[in-house]
């Protein structure tokens, strides 16, 4: 797939406030820091579309990007983060969980995490929780230039076991790296693909 424009769109505090469209969506979501600005930028061929902050829960809206002014990529705030208060950090999962649960436009969640990690508690609790019965989803591991191929297929098979333990059935699996770009081919053609599937292509 080809990215001819990818352009901001809106942020969006809560569901009620997200664009009345009808456009296909791919939702990025992951622990705090995990990288999804960096993979958002990756994906469309744009350094600094989505702004890449050191500083866990820098996202905190709903964030919509159109690309080729046919579909979109939604940068949702990340899990976990460590310094919003806590009411805040309720209202950002309150909008999360109300986007996963109701947006009638979802056609995927990747769920980003980190390649450097053994399975993490608070994501394999998000995952469970987007399991029964939310959006569809798989799983895109970042930060793979950080990590040897060796660790990094250990730590993707731990996962993909403790996940189908879990849920059932381990989903599809990703990776990439901001830094060598390598996995934006990939990425690309799921959606693609996806895409082609729903007769959206």
């Amino acid at each position: 797939m080809k990215i001819n424009s990818a352009d901001f769109a809106m942020s969006a505090p809560d569901l009620a406030s997200c664009p009345a469209w009808a456009l296909p969506e791919f939702a990025l979501i992951g622990r705090s820091n995990v990288g999804k600005s960096s993979l958002l930028n990756l994906l469309t061929g744009r350094t600094r579309l989505a702004k890449v902050s050191v500083t866990p829960g820098k996202t905190q809206l709903i964030n919509f990007f159109v690309l080729n002014e046919a579909w979109s990529l939604v940068d949702l705030p990340g899990y976990g983060y460590a310094h919003v208060s806590r009411k805040d950090r309720n209202a950002f999962n309150q909008a999360v969980g109300d986007y996963l649960r109701r947006r009638k436009n979802i056609f995927q969640v990747f769920v980003l995490i980190d390649s450097r990690l053994p399975p993490q508690k608070i994501d394999l609790e998000f995952l469970r929780w987007l399991a029964d019965g939310a959006a569809p989803f798989s799983l895109i591991f970042t930060k793979a230039d950080q990590v040897s191929s060796a660790d990094l297929g250990k730590n993707v098979t731990a996962f993909q076991r403790e996940l189908a333990q879990a849920c059932g059935e381990a989903p599809s699996v990703l990776a990439c790296s901001a830094k060598t770009k390598a996995g934006r081919t990939e990425i690309l053609a799921a959606i693609a693909a996806i895409l082609a599937r729903n007769n959206r292509a």
